[in-house]
């Protein structure tokens, strides 16, 4: 194909300093690219493919940069650590939770850091970031990709597995057997469904649509049909949406609800009907669709906004979860997250004395035995208890 010279690149073959990709590239998180708007990302994606061809006509690159593979499969441009596929495929293919964590805390530091980061020996210098991933920096930074990812995407068992793993219900191990026995791709998914279970089937159904991110003014929407409908139902329930929503995202994967009531409490026996009560509510009104699981304590499920004239909105994923009133607000603190700030301050609870969980705050004794369940009538208490300074919840993203 015959390439025109762009006339705003005429000079760069004679600066004293060569023009790499990097120079002209612009990387989002995944957060970030989500909020955009569809004619946004395409004019994004339009500016870089010209940058990326101008460079490559003068000879100043010679490898495709991953975000350009990634534009050309149609993912998001984010760079390999605020994507998730090396962080998945250690989770998925590896089972290595360890390496999971390590780079999704380091991508939290990163993409937090005031300035962009020029090379792996000033990340290192961050919490959270070690010699290997300095190194994946440094490689990054110096080709715009990544022999590792390289080595993964050609890789057809691994790549296959990380993409079944993108179906609601379906977790590692039962993506590796449903690769074994040849099934790799959405296609041959639906040409197999009778070897799905009833969540795996639901989450073929609705792929596309769970695949998309939910932008925080549906998640209000949301929000205030859940919380109308409880408040309706019984003055006495309490419900929060938790999650990167309450964390003040601009887009959440879905829609996690933590109810409580004072009738149910840790020394009360289980009251299912608490919950059935308000997810039976919910489906009468025609917010929930679909079930996945209904059990005592909690709810998967399925949920759709109501039609605004022309407009169809996509099914979501909830899950609804009933708490004892007296554990309610560490399982909100919990939920909340991130994971990152809840391993940071279990951290420093163990430092002043305390085992914290989802479920209690306790005093550790000198044999190292955890006492009673301290109590706690808000998230506060808990910071007060364990002298830590207390951070709302859009402070707690790390």
């Amino acid at each position: 194909m015959n390439m025109r010279k762009p006339e705003m690149w005429t000079n760069c073959v004679y600066q004293e300093f060569p023009i790499t990709f990097d120079d002209v590239a612009v990387y989002f998180s995944e957060e970030e690219w989500d909020s955009l708007e569809v004619n946004q990302r395409l004019l994004y994606v339009n500016v870089m493919l010209d940058n990326y061809n101008a460079l490559l006509y003068l000879g100043c690159i010679h490898e495709t940069p991953d975000v350009i593979v990634r534009m050309k499969l149609r993912q998001g441009p984010y760079n390999f650590l605020e994507h998730k596929e090396l962080a998945n495929y250690e989770r998925n293919v590896n089972r290595a939770i360890h390496k999971y964590n390590a780079y999704r805390k380091a991508a939290s530091v990163i993409s937090k850091y005031p300035t962009k980061i020029k090379s792996g020996t000033e990340a290192k210098k961050l919490d959270g970031v070690g010699a290997k991933i300095a190194e994946k920096i440094d490689e990054f930074l110096a080709t715009g990709k990544l022999r590792k990812l390289e080595k993964i995407r050609q890789d057809d068992t691994s790549s296959s597995i990380n993409f079944l793993t993108r179906v609601s219900g379906i977790g590692p191990a039962a993506a590796r057997k449903l690769v074994d026995e040849g099934i790799k791709n959405l296609e041959d998914l639906r040409s197999n469904e009778h070897k799905l279970n009833h969540h795996q089937k639901i989450g073929l159904k609705y792929f596309e649509d769970f695949e998309m991110r939910i932008p925080r003014s549906e998640m209000m929407q949301m929000q205030e049909i859940v919380l109308n409908d409880v408040n309706e139902l019984d003055a006495d329930f309490i419900a929060t949406v938790c999650g990167s929503f309450r964390r003040g995202a601009e887009s959440s994967g879905d829609m996690d609800i933590l109810l409580t009531h004072p009738h149910f409490t840790s020394q009360t026996s289980k009251q299912p009907h608490l919950l059935h009560k308000v997810v039976q509510s919910l489906e009468d009104c025609g917010f929930i669709t679909d079930t996945l699981v209904k059990g005592d304590t909690k709810f998967m499920g399925v949920c759709q906004l109501p039609s605004d004239g022309d407009k169809v909105f996509p099914f979501r994923r909830i899950d609804i979860r009933l708490i004892p009133k007296d554990q309610y607000f560490c399982g909100v603190l919990y939920f909340t997250g991130s994971d990152i700030f809840n391993k940071n301050m279990r951290g420093h609870a163990l430092e002043q004395g305390f085992t914290l969980n989802e479920y209690t705050l306790r005093p550790l004794g000198v044999t190292g035995i955890a006492g009673e369940a301290l109590p706690i009538d808000s998230e506060k208490d808990i910071f007060d208890y364990i002298q830590y300074k207390y951070r709302e919840p859009k402070e707690r993203s790390e």
